[in-house]
């Protein structure tokens, strides 16, 4: 099935089905996600039954601020589709996926723990590499870009951008 086939298909899924450099993507409101990915993986024409992948971007000036992306891929037909959801700064909140696509569980973890970026109804909605008690995202572009403060072995070692020579 080509992009262009792929999105007409997909169309009576969701509405917004977009073709670019031969990809196709969707993009849906966080309200209708779980039901968008249930259909689409159900439809045997579609057969988008692996999530391969999800990820989020963070565009502090825009509105929504936060996207998240899920990567789907059909075993069957061997084709790819990524659907989107925008979600605004002061709520990130998206359903989590992890009952439809167990592959899920890490890659929402990991978006939890970088972006900030909360999966309703996660199993275990945790950090997964950075210690508990960090506060904030690094992955935020409001983040410093020259470092965090980092303490290793009980000594405090400043960001890049605050070190002094001695």
């Amino acid at each position: 099935m080509s992009p262009s086939e792929l999105a007409e298909a997909v169309r009576a899924h969701a509405l917004e089905a977009i073709v670019a450099r031969g990809e196709v993507t969707v993009v849906v409101d966080r309200a209708e996600l779980l039901g968008v990915l249930e259909r689409l993986r159900a439809d045997e024409a579609l057969a988008l039954d692996f999530l391969s992948g999800l990820t989020a971007t963070d565009w502090p000036e825009r509105a929504p601020r936060f996207w998240v992306a899920y990567e789907l891929y059909s075993m069957a037909h061997r084709h790819r589709l990524r659907v989107k959801v925008g979600l605004p700064a002061e709520n990130p909140h998206v359903p989590s996926v992890v009952g439809l696509f167990p592959t899920a569980d890490w890659h929402e973890r990991e978006a939890f723990d970088f972006f900030g970026v909360v999966f309703d109804g996660h199993p275990n909605l945790r950090r997964i590499m950075l210690p508990d008690g960090w506060e904030g995202h690094p992955l935020r572009k409001t983040e410093e870009i020259g470092g965090v403060d980092t303490r290793f072995k009980g000594a405090f070692i400043p960001p890049v951008d605050r070190r002094t020579s001695p």
